[in-house]
């Protein structure tokens, strides 16, 4: 059985050879720094899709004398034949040579078989002295690609485009931090064309890839779903002695409450960003954050927070008018239609009315107190009566999916989630909006979702996931 294709990632010092391999491989634990010789030995990093190694990449230390070690070369070798052999005499005979310990390093996974993957930014003006690395790359023989990875502002690509393709049997623009997902897939197609050898396993690490992100989108919306409806259902609740009940006031009872409620719902929704995050095999996010609020946003309960992601009354009133009108159809069951439909418009009717009068402001639980029985009594705090609080915390959720679902692993920049500038789940078909609309309904009313209602939800987020990501790639 054939080895799955191992790459070598290769170039000069503080390149970006790291960020490649941490995109490629799917892996934000990879040292990025931007001092020079942060990798100081090889790395291989596996890539593995449902147990199936796909592929690995190897991060290198960058060169260090590559004028010296071609001029080695070029004194020991007969012939443009013997290349990759005088290459590999090159490795053996300066292992544990500290003047080319890098250069070992980094031509050691090649002449054991590794494909090249030569990495230079492309914001640095070309220069002839990566002639010499380029020409010993090109004597080992292998198949080899080269990445343009632009650190900085400025732009000398197409110098090192042309430089580049005098050395390179394929050479791309690869922005290891921003470049889609569909450039990934791209890459390898491309390396399944220089090897014959690898043009199957890399073709089918690119389906796998594919139904990976598909799944990992299913999952995502189902884990949204689960927290919405537990968001939406939560009471906070507490049982008083009598003793408790005359040396604690109604106020303070209330406050305390409250105050729980809030918490356990910030937690709860700081437990579905993190849960989405290590789904997408992100470990190591770094926020800003003060009492659980996201960068440059507000709280989960405040008044700028509904205001950005709360639906309109207009939508209200529609998905409203959907979700009643479901609810009204059972009395039409009932009667065996002989109320010709009028169940259902009533129902509608009064689901649309509901929402549209609630929809311009967000409406929080209220303290509710029981009867004293048995020497006991019970105070609850929630659930929240107001459907736009599931909206808020849906709208928030799936900005996080977009941003995590989009970010590569090179990237060490803040996360920072900005609200939209109008409400993207205008664009969500009619039978979407009252699916959520009903589940947010039910779970108001503390009744836990069916089996076929939570799968009816969890489509039904999925299709919205689908909606804000078709709007964020074109909003311009």
């Amino acid at each position: 059985m054939k080895q799955p294709p191992v790459f070598a990632v290769v170039g000069h010092p503080n390149k970006g050879k790291s960020s490649v391999v941490a995109t490629l491989s799917q892996n934000d634990a990879i040292a990025i720094a931007l001092e020079p010789g942060t990798t100081r030995a090889s790395q291989r990093y596996p890539l593995t899709v449902d147990g199936k190694q796909l592929y690995t990449l190897t991060d290198t230390p960058g060169f260090q004398r590559p004028r010296r070690v071609l001029q080695w070369l070029e004194a020991h070798s007969l012939s443009a034949s013997d290349h990759p052999e005088t290459v590999r005499a090159f490795v053996v005979q300066h292992k544990g040579d500290d003047r080319y310990t890098d250069e070992c390093e980094l031509l050691t996974p090649i002449i054991e078989g590794a494909g090249i993957i030569y990495v230079v930014d492309g914001s640095v003006p070309y220069s002839a002295e990566h002639e010499a690395e380029m020409t010993i790359l090109r004597w080992t023989g292998r198949p080899s690609l080269a990445l343009i990875n632009s650190i900085g502002p400025d732009d000398y690509s197409d110098v090192w485009q042309a430089a580049l393709g005098q050395f390179f049997q394929v050479v791309r623009k690869f922005d290891a931090v921003r470049a889609p997902f569909e450039k990934h897939l791209s890459l390898l197609r491309t390396f399944g064309q220089l090897e014959p050898d690898w043009e199957q396993p890399l073709e089918e690490a690119t389906q796998r890839l594919a139904e990976q992100r598909n799944q990992r989108q299913r999952l995502a919306a189902g884990m949204i779903a689960r927290a919405l409806e537990e968001l939406m259902s939560y009471q906070e609740k507490r049982t008083l002695t009598l003793d408790q009940v005359a040396s604690t006031s109604e106020a303070t009872l209330a406050e305390t409450l409250r105050d729980r409620w809030y918490k356990r719902q910030r937690r709860r929704e700081q437990s579905l960003r993190i849960d989405i995050e290590h789904l997408y095999q992100h470990q190591r996010i770094t926020r800003q954050e003060a009492e659980l609020e996201w960068a440059n946003q507000h709280d989960l309960f405040s008044e700028d927070t509904r205001q950005h992601w709360a639906v309109s009354k207009k939508y209200l009133a529609t998905a409203g008018f959907g979700a009643g009108a479901m609810g009204g159809a059972g009395v039409d069951a009932l009667t065996f239609g002989s109320s010709l439909g009028t169940g259902a418009l009533v129902g509608g009717l009064i689901g649309a009315a509901g929402s549209y009068l609630y929809g311009d402001r967000l409406l929080l639980p209220a303290l509710s107190i029981g009867p004293l029985q048995n020497g006991l009594q019970s105070a609850t705090f929630g659930p929240v009566q107001d459907s736009q609080f599931g909206y808020v915390i849906l709208g928030r959720a799936v900005d996080h999916w977009w941003h995590i679902s989009h970010r590569n692993h090179a990237g060490r920049d803040l996360l920072a989630l900005e609200p939209a500038d109008h409400h993207w789940l205008e664009q969500l078909d009619k039978t979407s909006r009252r699916e959520i609309q009903r589940a947010l309904d039910r779970c108001r009313k503390q009744r836990t979702l069916s089996e076929s209602q939570r799968q009816n939800l969890t489509r039904a987020i999925a299709q919205a996931m689908a909606v804000y990501d078709n709007w964020r790639l074109n909003r311009g």
